[in-house]
């Protein structure tokens, strides 16, 4: 009987364990659904006036520098500088032989003590001219009385034809004298005139000749550096030939093309008289001075001006520059992960909520500590405004954000 109902007895006791257990069971939390947030940065905007950069890339260049050209035909006998050598100024760059210069020097004098001597033969000429033509007139005025006094005789059968005759030729040739005499006095201002032109072409062929001469004898016009040498010494070189060139150590300038839609705004700076400066990377200043007179459709090129000694730097080198852009008022610096697009950031709303602005993308800064910055501008970047600065790739306004810093305050 007890084997018959034991079966039973266990299928009851494990109804009873079942009810049991599922009275004593927990009860599970309620779930409920939780919007998520995502956690981001921010930046306290403080607008004011901040200065835009822009970034640039010139060429060094010496608009002063000088190419020394032979004055005279001749051997060079000395050059005691070297390609890249820093001279002073009045130190000797280079000298031509003194026995090839001397001749031409010699000439030049020659000419003018020649054109000397000549005019002061001419003024004693002239005198003995005018004392000449008294006595030839003299003589005229005997012949025509000899003349007459001969006619006088023939008209009465006292003397031969062949008298007269001899008289009237007496007479002619006196008076052909006469004649020349009067003519050479009169071309004499023709001929001094003449001369004393040759005299002056002559005299300033010596001014040129001994300018050349000085020149001849090279040295350096101001502190500056050697380059460009093309002779040696001991060869041989023509008149106008190119010898070396020098630049001075000073006035370097850095030629850089600005993209035409900054022109304006500098053009506008420089005529209000503001300074503009530029920093290179190693550390040398320059200020903007002007722009070149003529552009391309890639821009046109400023002319920056360098502040103190070059220190390195070289004519031909390529050097990027950091520009200082007119300053901007109510502009914000922002990190560039905050824009979106071209001209988009997002605001934090009171409730923890994203919110899309348009702003005015002004240009570049740089921070104290070199680091690129964005500067924009906008009605909407009122202070005390949070930026988000975080770059969410799913941005869209209303999204829910919360603030990554531990205590709670925006990033400065």
């Amino acid at each position: 009987m007890f084997k018959r109902l034991l079966p039973l007895i266990i299928l009851a006791v494990g109804v009873l364990v079942f009810i049991a257990l599922k009275a004593t069971r927990p009860e599970p939390a309620e779930v409920t659904a939780t919007e998520r947030s995502w956690r981001v940065e921010v930046q306290a905007i403080t607008p004011g006036s901040q200065v835009p950069v822009l970034p640039l890339y010139g060429e060094v260049l010496a608009p002063d520098q000088q190419t020394i050209t032979a004055t005279l035909a001749g051997r060079v006998a000395e050059r005691p500088v070297s390609e890249g050598m820093s001279v002073k100024q009045g130190d000797l760059l280079l000298a031509l032989d003194e026995a090839d210069i001397a001749p031409a020097l010699a000439q030049a004098r020659a000419q003018v003590d020649d054109l000397d001597a000549q005019i002061s033969s001419e003024q004693v000429r002239y005198r003995n001219d005018q004392a000449a033509l008294k006595s030839e007139q003299a003589i005229v005025a005997n012949a025509r009385r000899q003349f007459e006094r001969i006619e006088s005789l023939v008209g009465r059968n006292l003397a031969s034809r062949e008298n007269l005759e001899a008289a009237t030729d007496a007479l002619a040739r006196a008076e052909l004298t006469v004649s020349t005499r009067q003519r050479a006095i009169q071309e004499h201002p023709a001929r001094l005139q003449s001369l004393e032109a040759k005299l002056a072409q002559a005299r300033a062929n010596l001014a040129a000749t001994e300018r050349d001469v000085d020149r001849a004898r090279v040295v350096a016009p101001f502190d500056g550096v050697v380059t460009g040498i093309e002779v040696a010494v001991g060869d041989q070189v023509s008149r106008n030939e190119p010898l070396l060139t020098v630049y001075p150590t000073r006035g370097l300038e850095v030629r850089a093309r600005v993209p035409q839609v900054f022109q304006n705004e500098l053009i506008t700076a420089l005529g209000q008289g503001q300074t503009l400066t530029a920093i290179s990377d190693n550390g040398h200043q320059f200020v903007l001075a002007r722009f070149a007179g003529l552009s391309d459709p890639a821009g046109t090129e400023a002319v920056l001006e360098l502040q103190g000694e070059p220190g390195g730097l070289r004519p031909g080198a390529l050097l990027p520059l950091t520009l200082d852009r007119p300053a901007r008022e109510q502009a914000v610096e922002v990190p560039f992960s905050a824009l979106y697009g071209a001209d988009s950031v997002y605001l934090m709303t009171d409730d923890g909520r994203m919110q899309r602005i348009k702003v005015e993308r002004i240009g570049e800064a740089r921070s104290e500590n070199g680091e690129r910055r964005l500067l924009i501008a906008g009605e909407q970047l009122t202070p005390g405004a949070r930026l988000i600065t975080t770059h969410l790739p799913n941005a869209v306004t209303g999204l829910k954000v919360e603030l990554a810093d531990a205590d709670g305050e925006p990033a400065q």
